[in-house]
């Protein structure tokens, strides 16, 4: 047993024995989970689903003394949670939407342990999480992509079609699609830079082909008091997503797709620049991802590249 998994032990046995009474007497979850709010939550670029993933812990264990929060009670916890039905009707939630949960709680505790010193360590650390899928995979076919780019230019909303045609042309997400702003446009050198992404990398995004055709358009109606590209509505000063969910829902019905959301727009980026050829280093810095097990899921998608690139070695050696 190593040191932590010796300590986190040794701690959890001297909180049943009785023999441990620090903060962890004096203070239920709700207060570290409200301190840690206060405190670190608007550092983090997740703030919305790690504040939700939150709300959940505390209308859960919210009420009991940091103490009683053991590891055995947050396995419960965490079990009923992969019990629970998501929104969309699947049965039990997938071990990914549990892990974030657990990790949201546990980004909490670790606070309470090393900042506070409310509790002596993480019961997190002796709780297993679950594992996780390598991912879905799920991209337009050559049949279905005009299809739902017809369903969008119909569509009654306005910013429909543009946001498809950036999420396509470029595999932005959708939080950097409708986040854009006039300032991070630049028209004639044809990009858009993103200073603020999810893994806190910069990166520029070309704006090509209709999406270019549709902004420059929309540049000469911009709004004099609002940056965003995607505005709130006049009904709402939410976000424009929750309008343009509802424009996307149809247009996906009406294009007859079936199990596609919006996040496979991104897949479908990806996988299209494979088929194409290009690189797997450059696909991962036109989508930002850090590491290239990500894109390794799209490498089976180019398989003339890769016989080419074979024939061209064996060409070197002679062989």
């Amino acid at each position: 047993m190593t040191d932590a998994r010796a300590w986190a032990a040794q701690t959890e046995q001297d909180q049943k024995n009785g023999r441990y009474f620090g903060q962890s007497k004096r203070h239920t979850l709700s207060e570290l989970i409200d301190r840690y709010t206060a405190d670190e939550l608007h550092k983090l670029k997740s703030a919305r689903s790690v504040g939700t993933r939150l709300d959940y812990w505390k209308a859960a264990l919210g009420s009991q003394l940091l103490s009683d929060v053991t590891p055995d009670v947050i396995q419960k916890a965490r079990d009923t949670i992969k019990a629970t039905p998501t929104l969309r009707g699947a049965k039990v939630r997938s071990g990914a939407d549990v892990n974030r949960a657990l990790a949201a709680l546990s980004s909490a505790l670790s606070y309470g342990a090393k900042e506070l010193g409310w509790i002596e360590v993480n019961p997190l650390v002796r709780v297993r999480k679950f594992s996780e899928s390598k991912g879905r995979v799920r991209y337009l076919s050559d049949t279905e992509l005009p299809k739902l780019l017809a369903a969008c230019k119909a569509s009654d909303s306005p910013h429909l079609m543009l946001a498809v045609c950036l999420a396509l042309s470029t595999g932005a997400r959708k939080s950097e699609v409708l986040s854009l702003t006039w300032a991070q446009v630049d028209l004639k050198a044809q990009t858009a830079l993103l200073g603020d992404t999810k893994n806190g990398d910069a990166r520029a995004l070309p704006v090509v082909g209709t999406a270019l055709q549709l902004l420059t358009e929309r540049a000469k109606v911009r709004s004099l008091h609002d940056d965003r590209i995607f505005p709130p509505t006049a009904r709402s000063s939410k976000s424009e997503y929750f309008d343009l969910r509802k424009a996307w829902d149809a247009a996906c019905k009406s294009a007859q797709l079936e199990d596609f959301h919006w996040h496979d727009l991104r897949h479908t980026a990806a996988s299209y620049l494979a088929m194409a050829g290009v690189s797997p280093l450059e696909i991962s810095k036109l989508l930002g991802h850090r590491t290239m097990a990500m894109v390794s899921r799209y490498a089976h998608l180019a398989p003339a590249r890769t016989i080419e690139i074979s024939g061209a070695l064996a060409a070197r050696l002679g062989v």
